[in-house]
Order: C-alpha cells, then structure tokens, then sequence
C-alpha cells in the first residue's frame, strides 16, 4: 500500500488528487523509497518500478513537466509534449493527470467549484516570486471566487532559511508580505505557505485549505532537498473524472 496524503478540500466528487510521500516504492537510500524522480541519481530501473505503481492509481499516464522554476503554464487538452519545461499544468479534459514533483518546493492544487477544469502548480519560492500562481489562476479563465485550492507538502515556516534577497524578491513588490518572515541571524525564516495564501488572497481566493505539513521535518514521510541534498522527489497529481 501507497501512503497518500488526501487533500482535505471540499473538491467536486468528479475532482481526485492526492499527494505521494517517500514511502511505499522500490529504491534503495538515499532516495528510499517511492522516488518519482528520474533526474536526481537514483538508479533508473527503481524509479521506472515506482512510477509504474504510481500509474495503477491514476486513469492515464502522469505528464512528467521538466520544472525549471519559471512560470510557464501547459494546457494537457490535446498536448502530450513530452518533457514539456514548464512549472503549472491545466486540464479541461477527464483522465488527464496534472502531475507536479517537489522535495520542498509547494505543489499547489486547483479546481472550480462545478468540476469542470483542474491544475497543479510548482511553486518553489522563485516561482512564487515570480508569479507562477497568477498565471495558473489567469490559464484556467475562471472567476477567482469560483476556485479551490490546496496547499501540498512543502517545506515549513521553521526550516525554511533564505537571503535578504529572497525577503526583497518578495516584499518589494507586495508590503503586506513582510508577514511571512521571521528574522534569523542574519537570514530570515520564509513561510512559503503564508506567501502563496497572500498571492491568492490578492487574486480573490479565498478558499484555500492544505499547508500543515513540513518535508525538512518529517523525514520518515517525505523527500527534502535542503535537509539531505541527495534524494527523491515526491509527485502531487489531479485529474477529472466523467460526471
């Protein structure tokens, strides 16, 4: 048995996501042990096992972006580009599987209340700072208040340090965003959950649930790149189902 972590969001009934932890696959230390990664080392015969059982779970094939921390948003109707670079994918269309990797980062979940269009966004701080959030809300042509979101596991308030040029990447352009750190010495503790709820908040969603879990503190359930360097990456998926 897997061990998937249920967004606890009131989605449609024809909505379904889930977000993967480290455990329940095939690969060995460092990236033990359901890494979905295949570009961070692991040996490419487990991650392939891996990503097979993780495909018994979905109704097609994940489409694996090549995330490069931009902004880039891709449409899944009609598009099966393979390692397409981009860090957010939509879908209209029922069975085609939004899928995001992170080992830190914060997936970020999307539907419309009427169950009609879905996305997934990487949203590590470059590209929240960057505004990938806005221009997944702007490729899914919904009125804000009719989207829920769900906030994935991500690295928490309390092991996220960053730069003072990562506090100005934020706060130059948005004020109100110096609440989502905590000076550290001479770093500052940013709270990547608090920042994308003010992005959405700025956009009008209001309905956002998720943002309890930390991957760089929970190391028996999830991947993090900045406690162990070497490791795996974890996927977040949603698709549509018929009605």
């Amino acid at each position: 048995m897997l061990d998937l972590i249920q967004p606890d969001w009131p989605a449609p009934a024809n909505v379904r996501a889930f977000s993967t932890t480290r455990n329940g696959g095939f690969s060995q230390a460092p990236w033990s042990s359901l890494n979905l990664g295949s570009s961070c080392g692991d040996d490419p015969q487990k991650v392939s096992k891996n990503r097979k059982l993780l495909r018994t779970l979905l109704p097609s094939k994940p489409h694996w972006l090549r995330q490069v921390h931009g902004i880039r948003v891709l449409a899944l109707d009609g598009n099966r580009e393979p390692a397409s670079a981009a860090d957010a994918a939509t879908s209209t269309t029922a069975g085609r599987v939004c899928t995001i990797m992170s080992a830190d980062c914060l997936p970020v979940l999307f539907c419309d209340r009427a169950g009609t269009k879905v996305a997934a966004a990487h949203a590590g701080w470059r590209g929240l700072a960057a505004g990938v959030l806005e221009a997944t809300v702007a490729a899914m042509q919904c009125e804000p208040g009719e989207l829920l979101v769900w906030l994935g596991p991500a690295i928490g308030p309390g092991a996220f340090a960053v730069g003072q040029d990562v506090f100005d990447a934020f706060t130059r352009a948005h004020g109100e965003n110096t609440v989502a750190f905590k000076a550290h010495g001479d770093h500052w503790l940013a709270d990547l959950y608090e920042l994308a709820r003010l992005a959405l908040r700025r956009l009008g969603i209001e309905q956002v649930a998720g943002g309890q879990y930390c991957t760089h503190r929970e190391q028996d359930k999830f991947f993090s790149h900045r406690r162990d360097g070497e490791t795996g990456r974890m996927a977040t998926v949603i698709w549509l189902t018929l009605h």
